[in-house]
Order: C-alpha cells, then sequence, then structure tokens
C-alpha cells in the first residue's frame, strides 16, 4: 500500500491538486514545491562569504550558499545549502525578516544583509526545558531549549477573519495563547471538515501545528500554525512535538 508520503514525493503537484484548503481562509502562494534542477554544478562558499548581491527564488550559486550557510548558522530551518535559492530560503529568509521587523518580500536585499550581518535572532520566552513556541506577532514557530532559540522556522497561523464553520455557524479564525502539550498526532496527510492537513501535531482541539503547500508571509489559517512539508518533517524526525511536548503560543 502506497503512503501518502510516498505519493506526495512522487507526484506533488498531483497531489496538491486533490486537496482541499486545510486550516486556510487563503493560500497567498501557488500550491506548489520547489521547482526542480537539472543536476547543477556544486557551489564553491563558505559561510564567512560576504553577501553582497541581491538574491531571490530562482538564483543560485556561492552568493545563495553563502546566505544558505548564514541563515542555518544563526539557526533559521533550511533544508540543506546546496546553492540552490528554493522554496525552504525563501522562508528562511521570510523568517528572518519577520525576526528584524523588515519587509517580508523574501528577498535578500540592504536591509535583509544588514540583518544577516547583525546576526538577528528572535528571543524566547520560556527559560527552562524544551519548549516549541508559536510566536503570533512575528509569525514564527521556535523551537526552544532552556531559554535558547535553537531552530526558528516561518509559520503562518489564524488569519482573524471570520469563517463559517463546519457546523453553519460564523467564526473567527484566531491561535488561541496560551500553554498546550500536544495530545495527538497522524503520520500522514489527515482528512478534516476544511481539507487535510500534513502529518498534524494537536495541542488545542482541531488546531495543530501541521504541514502544507503554502505557508504565506501573513497569517492566513483559520487557527492552525502552517509550516512547509519539509520541516514538518524535519519536526517529526527531531522529536520537537512529540506526544506531551508543550507549545507555547505567545
Amino acid at each position: 500500500m502506497v503512503s501518502p508520503r510516498s505519493l506526495y514525493a512522487r507526484n506533488p503537484i498531483r497531489t496538491t491538486l486533490l486537496l482541499g484548503p486545510a486550516c486556510a481562509l487563503a493560500l497567498g502562494a501557488s500550491l506548489v514545491a520547489s521547482p526542480a534542477h537539472a543536476a547543477p554544478a556544486p557551489a564553491v562558499a563558505s559561510a564567512s562569504t560576504p553577501i553582497t548581491a541581491e538574491l531571490r527564488t530562482g538564483q543560485s550559486g556561492p552568493q545563495v550558499q553563502a546566505l544558505q550557510e548564514r541563515l542555518s548558522e544563526l539557526g533559521y530551518w533550511i533544508d540543506g545549502a546546496d546553492g540552490e535559492f528554493g522554496l525552504h530560503t525563501e522562508h528562511a529568509v521570510l523568517a528572518l525578516q519577520k525576526a528584524a521587523g523588515i519587509d517580508r518580500d523574501g528577498i535578500v536585499g540592504p536591509a535583509t544583509r544588514a540583518a544577516l550581518d547583525e546576526g538577528t535572532v528572535p528571543s524566547a520566552s520560556t527559560d527552562s526545558g524544551s519548549v516549541v513556541e508559536i510566536d503570533l506577532e512575528r509569525q514564527l514557530l521556535l523551537v526552544v531549549t532552556d531559554g535558547e532559540v535553537q531552530s526558528v522556522i516561518h509559520t503562518s497561523t489564524g488569519s482573524g477573519q471570520p469563517y463559517e464553520g463546519s457546523d453553519g455557524d460564523e467564526r473567527i479564525a484566531v491561535t488561541p495563547e496560551g500553554s498546550y502539550a500536544v495530545f495527538r498526532d497522524v503520520d500522514s496527510w489527515d482528512p478534516g471538515p476544511y481539507g487535510a492537513l500534513y502529518r498534524p501535531k494537536y495541542f488545542n482541539g482541531g488546531i495543530a501545528v501541521h504541514g502544507y503547500p503554502s505557508v504565506p508571509a501573513q497569517p492566513a489559517s483559520k487557527g492552525c500554525a502552517r509550516v512547509s512539508l519539509a520541516a514538518m518533517d524535519w519536526l517529526w524526525e527531531q522529536g520537537h512535538l512529540d506526544v506531551h511536548a508543550t507549545v507555547v503560543v505567545r
């Protein structure tokens, strides 16, 4: 029997088209995976390489690899440093821009280069234990250990807009603040009243951290915290959101 994740891995676009919106009011970006590239020559760069160029999605080379290595060094989650500016590099740039309070455009311009040079990272609100924090104002998911931010992931939470619930009542799309614990997870696409959620980790009723093909720079869900499919895989593999793990929404 073919697993949902294997199906997605073989044909992400076809699988995406079969899914309805999940915890979402607006997709905000096309439901496509990072563009494939045909065997690019490896870029040669190091974390100490100065980043001087304006960089954006679709570019490649040593400057992009230096960007990826610097982002990773600061703790911004990125799926490897391969010198290709794809979806995950854009998400890491967006996370940095959110932390720095600058325009969220996913482009590495002067302000973003300054944030990289300054080593801008968000701070944690907790000071002990292993915690996943969801920062509503900055739209960031933080993996925190004893008050130290270990990883920063681009996320999109409740939009604050009204929507019609599955029972026909009008509701407001919010991600409620508070301290919670993961109480259930599903290691597959989990069907729901608003569509399927990828490998969700439920921490407050039907609200979960879950993967989704589209993660806009602004709040866009019905209450869940979306991250990319690959970032969700990483959260599962690292055990940061195992059942009973603490989730603080602030």
